[in-house]
């Protein structure tokens, strides 16, 4: 089948938002803003040359300087992170392109150096992660021993998200996906395996889930649901090496049809262990689609051929490329083509500047 007639280079939408294609660009850390959260002018370049994508994820962005767990990470909490997305989104939709922007709050992988006034991070309960995070001294270090939020904090946290989704609407962009995957706070408290409160916010799967829950519809508040995403991990160990829930499919089917119920823009699913190989037939993905009922992006490890029978099947309404963007900022074109993908430098993933970033060139003609 030529790419001209697969619907994976279509149109379509997603909740409220238009998508030229259904590819999208998954979220991808690349540490290359200030450590006040502040984009620098590199980061508008090299997202107006992925604004091929259908739609734009982005990087995952702080919620609040509690929620920051690696050095050189933005923020969309003051007036100045949303000067500087405001040029990032105006030079998207210049472009031709839409993004929306991935709220994060990292939960207890974080490392106190990065908190204010050399805080402990916070979760859902006072147990350490382990893998590394990223310090402003361009070190790594374990993330430090987090304290356990008191029940009466967690409003002021979905507060935070509030905030966050409000300032995005500022910033321009499309609509908000909220990260729940890959260990982070949301998903610390969704896992049996982080979560062993005793208030209303751990223990069953209803009460694990109801924080999580809640920040959405918050979101969704601001945003209208049809503009809110969000993305899930069930397979997912990293970051802070935290282990799976105890029964992945009941855990995950059960929360994606309380988000269905939300009826929110779209699933976003990380199918398998992040930057492993795709994992669909260790979970029951279509189930998880189904639970949720609305628009599912599928992602990780998704190649050429692989992303067209994902479309034509009916199992994603779009999929997610990450590592493959960093190096091809046409990739849609290079697909379409099914022309040579360039390898990106694994040493300029994470911090710098423009090497490695904004200079992998497009095909030539």
């Amino acid at each position: 089948m030529s790419s001209h007639e697969t619907p994976l280079f279509s149109p379509t939408r997603i909740g409220a938002i238009e998508v030229a294609n259904r590819i999208a660009m998954a979220p991808l850390t690349r540490s290359r803003a200030g450590m006040d959260g502040v984009h620098t002018e590199l980061a508008v370049e090299y997202y107006r040359q992925r604004a091929s994508a259908g739609l734009i994820i982005s990087e995952a962005t702080n919620i609040s300087r509690e929620g920051r767990g690696y050095a050189f990470t933005p923020g969309i909490y003051t007036d100045e992170h949303v000067a500087a997305w405001r040029k990032v989104t105006d030079a998207v939709h210049a472009a031709g392109g839409k993004i929306v922007v991935q709220l994060w709050h990292v939960g207890r992988i974080s490392h106190s150096s990065l908190q204010a006034d050399g805080a402990p991070p916070v979760a859902p309960s006072a147990i350490q992660a382990g893998e590394l995070v990223f310090l402003e001294s361009r070190t790594q270090a374990r993330p430090s021993m987090p304290r356990a939020l008191e029940t009466d904090e967690i409003p002021r946290i979905v507060e935070d998200y509030r905030n966050a989704a409000r300032r995005a609407k500022e910033a321009g962009f499309d609509g908000v996906e909220v990260h729940s995957a890959n260990g982070y706070l949301l998903e610390q408290f969704v896992r049996d395996s982080t979560n062993l409160r005793t208030d209303q916010y751990g223990g069953s799967l209803e009460n694990r889930v109801r924080f999580p829950v809640e920040v959405v519809k918050a979101v969704a508040e601001i945003w209208g649901a049809d503009r809110v995403g969000v993305r899930l991990s069930p397979l997912t160990r990293s970051a802070g090496d935290t282990p799976l829930d105890s029964d992945p499919e009941r855990t995950y089917f059960y929360y994606a049809e309380q988000l269905g119920q939300l009826g929110l823009a779209y699933l976003h699913c990380v199918e398998g262990q992040t930057r492993g190989d795709n994992a669909a037939g260790a979970f029951n993905f279509k189930k998880l689609h189904a639970a949720f009922g609305g628009r599912y992006i599928a992602n990780n490890s998704y190649q050429r051929d692989m992303a067209i029978d994902a479309v034509e099947s009916g199992h994603a309404d779009m999929v997610a490329f990450g590592r493959p963007f960093i190096a091809n900022p046409d990739l849609v074109q290079r697909l379409r083509l099914d022309a040579p993908l360039a390898e990106a430098d694994r040493a300029t993933f994470y911090g710098g500047g423009a090497e490695g970033y904004t200079d992998y060139p497009a095909l030539t003609a």
